[in-house]
């Protein structure tokens, strides 16, 4: 992108709080219709929330792009302190750096805070030159994380796309492993269910039908059912599971969910299970054209099979009946598989300014690669599921 006479480059502003910039600007960068967790309320959200602040570990440093007085390109930004609530784990990395007397904090993470989800980062609008624009942004990046200070630039949960153009602009291109559950056409819990051998499907109808025989329903509160006290279950749930857990770490508070329930009804969902009247247990959910995105679950009693049925089953059932394509359930899980959720590339972009830790990461990824190859070929098996035919 070269400068004219009669349009001049961009000028670059460094924001630091999303609050700067109005919804609507931001937003229509990301399309018309933004997915969840680059939308200006998610980011919101998190920020005014005290979630995702310098005193968390997350400076907002969202770099954008404007024409006089136009905002252009945008991709939101933070400077971390720490590699919590990436779900793109470089902790060894930043060991490996410790260890070489290299410090590994701060640095420079491009995407959204706690939300494993691929989308689009790099907000371009309908620019002609949305490719010039997005390397100006990533060049600013660079230039930034080096005049803060900061040991690299992550770009988190990109799109492939975007990462292919990053690794062509010397970034280091990695591709870790999510499982996801595709809708190839379901008419009916049976046919999903049919899609397995013997035994596998025997195990899923035992799982399944667990929560009628202990007296717990499961529901899906949606839309404008949707009320301040589910903010507060869904921050309750969430709570429980990182306090029960020793590498749990809260970060997300109760305002976080009251405001995200308030600002994004159309795309906020709360699973919940009770029993006797009791909420013994939930999922927070997000949902956008026609995929599903399990976030936070958690539960106040120990039942056998809950967490499957209220993280898993409850949604797949619904995903059939509501015509939904893909149901991603968030960071990590290789249980998923048996349950026939399939293994799905998630990408991510890294450039660490020094040379030897930037070689010897980008050595690792080559390993981990083979790794992921190989859970991939074994997952058709792992999964015991027969091809679809409608």
């Amino acid at each position: 992108m070269t400068a004219s006479a009669s349009r001049p480059l961009p000028t670059l502003k460094v924001l630091t709080s999303i609050a700067e910039v109005s919804a609507t600007e931001w937003d229509a960068l990301f399309g018309p219709s933004p997915a969840p967790f680059v939308r200006h309320a998610w980011l919101s959200a998190m920020e005014e929330s005290g979630s995702a602040t310098p005193a968390t570990g997350w400076t907002p440093t969202h770099l954008t792009l404007w024409q006089e007085d136009a905002l252009v390109a945008a991709v939101p930004a933070y400077l971390k302190a720490h590699s919590f609530g990436e779900y793109i784990y470089d902790f060894a990395w930043a060991q490996a750096s410790e260890r070489a007397g290299l410090p590994y904090y701060p640095k420079l993470v491009l995407g959204a805070p706690l939300s494993p989800a691929t989308t689009q980062r790099f907000g371009v609008g309908q620019a002609t030159d949305a490719g010039a624009l997005r390397a100006l942004l990533m060049r600013a990046a660079v230039a930034l994380a080096q005049e803060l200070g900061a040991s690299g630039v992550h770009v988190l949960f990109c799109t492939r796309e975007e990462a292919e153009a990053l690794a062509s602009a010397g970034f280091a291109h990695r591709t870790s492993l999510q499982f996801h559950w595709q809708n190839p056409g379901y008419g009916s819990l049976e046919d999903y269910l049919g899609r397995f051998n013997a035994k596998r499907r025997h195990q899923l109808r035992r799982e399944l039908q667990a929560p009628r025989a202990q007296g717990v329903e499961i529901t899906t509160i949606r839309g404008e059912a949707l009320r301040k006290e589910h903010a507060g279950a869904a921050h309750g749930f969430y709570v429980a599971t990182c306090e029960r857990f020793p590498w749990g770490r809260v970060q997300l508070t109760p305002a976080f969910f009251e405001q995200a329930f308030a600002s994004m009804p159309d795309a906020v969902e709360l699973v919940e299970a009770r029993r006797e009247g009791r909420r013994i247990a939930g999922a927070f959910n997000l949902v956008h054209d026609g995929v599903l995105y399990g976030r936070y679950w958690g539960a106040h009693e120990e039942v056998p099979f809950l967490h499957f049925n209220v993280c898993l089953y409850h949604s797949i059932q619904e995903a059939i009946v509501l015509g939904r394509h893909r149901f991603e359930p968030g960071a990590g899980g290789e249980h998923k598989i048996p349950r026939g959720f399939a293994p799905a590339a998630v990408h991510s972009a890294h450039l660490l300014f020094e040379p030897a830790l930037d070689a010897a990461v980008r050595e690792h990824l080559q390993h981990e690669r083979r790794h992921n190859a190989r859970i991939v070929d074994e997952a058709e098996q792992l999964a015991g599921m027969k091809p679809w035919s409608a």
